[in-house]
């Protein structure tokens, strides 16, 4: 029995979004469960909500890399399902289904082993929406709505769109679930170290960014403040290093799940240490 079990202390897990960069997380979660740091509750926004409900689902790390890993992910074309463009160019079933594959099925959040709530967006209010009933899908397609891309959500009279515009990191969230140590995941790279990089080293040989790219930039830029204060406020923050990941490479998922392992073995020494003096 580790530290935090014999105090009775709650372990919560806080996992950012960032699209394709999501399946860095499943590295991070399998060295967390190969270290026996222990996993009380989950918080996700976006990607990290879909890593964070099969998580909670199965525990079953072998599995979600090899699904992550799916050709599925890497084609991510025969998925989209254009819509007129009302509120999005894509209608988001087909994605849906491949969420629902993912994290086991047409299941509710009753269902799941480990408590788990994802964030949401509404459109109309810009209040931050935390579901944890009902359909895990269906709420996972709600916190991945990016705006534009998929069409927004109805839910409970609410249109909800992706939960990183007001949570890019639910930290609180996690917290206000009843942990009371926060290991917080954040998959999106410093926009400073990112613009960096680019105008270092791409000028000139970089392609001009699709509407995918540039929304979700936009959505990392305009939010960067937000997920630095949550950060703070976190025990322990792990960050793999993926400034030259886009948010749309899935086809690196190999890669992106290797560089979240490596960055949580480097924090597994300070984890280990703050849950002994818990």
């Amino acid at each position: 029995m580790n530290s935090a079990e014999s105090h009775g202390k709650k372990v919560g897990l806080a996992l950012s979004g960032g699209a394709a960069r999501g399946f860095a997380h499943v590295g991070v979660l399998r060295v967390l469960q190969k270290e026996g740091i222990p996993i009380d509750m989950i918080a996700g926004t976006s990607s990290g909500a879909v890593m964070g409900a099969a998580y909670a689902w199965s525990q079953d790390t072998i599995r979600m890399t090899k699904d992550a890993l799916d050709a599925g992910w890497k084609k991510m074309a025969p998925l989209i399902d254009p819509s007129i463009p009302k509120t999005g160019f894509i209608k988001g079933r087909k994605i849906q289904d491949l969420i629902s594959n993912y994290v086991g099925g047409n299941i509710k959040f009753s269902d799941l082993k480990i408590p788990f709530a994802c964030v949401a967006t509404d459109i109309d209010t810009g209040e931050e929406i935390v579901i944890n009933s009902g359909s895990v899908p269906e709420a996972l397609r709600a916190s991945i709505s990016i705006p534009g891309i998929f069409t927004v959500v109805k839910r409970e009279g609410r249109y909800l769109v992706d939960g990183g515009l007001t949570t890019p990191v639910p930290v609180e969230v996690v917290r206000c679930m009843g942990a009371d140590f926060i290991i917080a995941v954040n998959v999106n790279p410093d926009v400073a170290d990112r613009m960096g990089k680019t105008s270092q080293e791409r000028v000139g040989t970089r392609k001009a960014p699709n509407i995918f790219q540039v929304i979700m930039q936009s959505i990392y830029i305009t939010t960067y403040s937000l997920a630095r204060n949550s950060l703070e406020s976190a025990d322990i923050v792990i960050e793999p290093d993926l400034s030259n990941i886009g948010a749309g490479d899935f086809n690196k998922a190999r890669e992106l799940i290797t560089r979240g392992r490596q960055a949580a073995q480097n924090a597994i020494p300070e984890i280990k240490r703050k849950l002994e003096n818990l």
